[in-house]
């Protein structure tokens, strides 16, 4: 089995590549995000529990993510593997979600980091916010979250390191060339 976290700061190409491995592999994939709005738009116990922390403007607790995610995961049956999406994007949840995955026999075979410079970030986020109409996608919101990136989430790529499953992916150059090294990595675990 084939789990993946894909991680990289925002604009880095974790939607575009995840996409790609999906139709080339038959991973499933996990977002948080697209996750969370499901569960609510359900009406499920854990999408109504989520949905008092969001209307509150506050974050989903760990333990509560974790929940919902092994929800999904088991959700799948019996796949090839997942990507995660948006998720850890702390120490703490990274130990989470080893602790989840053991429980079931199952691993992060690879984090797989799409590494870009800060520049090309902004420049695609703004064009993505003008091409797309996100409200997020604007250069103050960009820089507040690339410093929450920075100081949050950045530390993962030492602790996945740790674990043996961090490779490195330059993420600025040719989508077809970035998407071969991908699978060079995917095929090798």
């Amino acid at each position: 089995m084939k789990n993946i976290v894909i991680f990289g700061a925002p604009g880095s190409g974790k939607g575009t590549q995840s996409d790609m491995m999906i139709e080339k592999y038959g991973l499933n994939h996990i977002s948080t995000g697209d996750v969370l709005r499901a569960e609510i738009k359900k009406g499920t116990e854990l999408g109504k529990t989520a949905a008092s922390f969001i209307d509150n403007g506050q974050l989903i607790p760990d333990d509560l993510m974790v929940s919902i995610l092994a929800s999904v995961y088991d959700s799948f049956g019996d796949h090839k593997g997942v990507i995660f999406d948006g998720f850890p994007r702390t120490i703490p949840q990274a130990e989470a979600l080893k602790k989840m995955l053991d429980e079931r026999g199952d691993k992060v075979a690879a984090m797989i980091e799409l590494d870009v410079p800060e520049d090309e970030l902004m420049k695609r986020l703004i064009l993505r916010g003008q091409q797309s109409g996100r409200a997020d996608d604007n250069e103050e919101t960009i820089k507040k979250r690339l410093v929450v990136y920075h100081s949050q989430t950045q530390p993962l790529i030492e602790w996945y390191k740790k674990e043996g499953v961090h490779y490195h992916i330059n993420g600025l150059g040719e989508l077809d060339r970035i998407f071969a090294d991908i699978c060079a990595v995917i095929d090798k675990i």
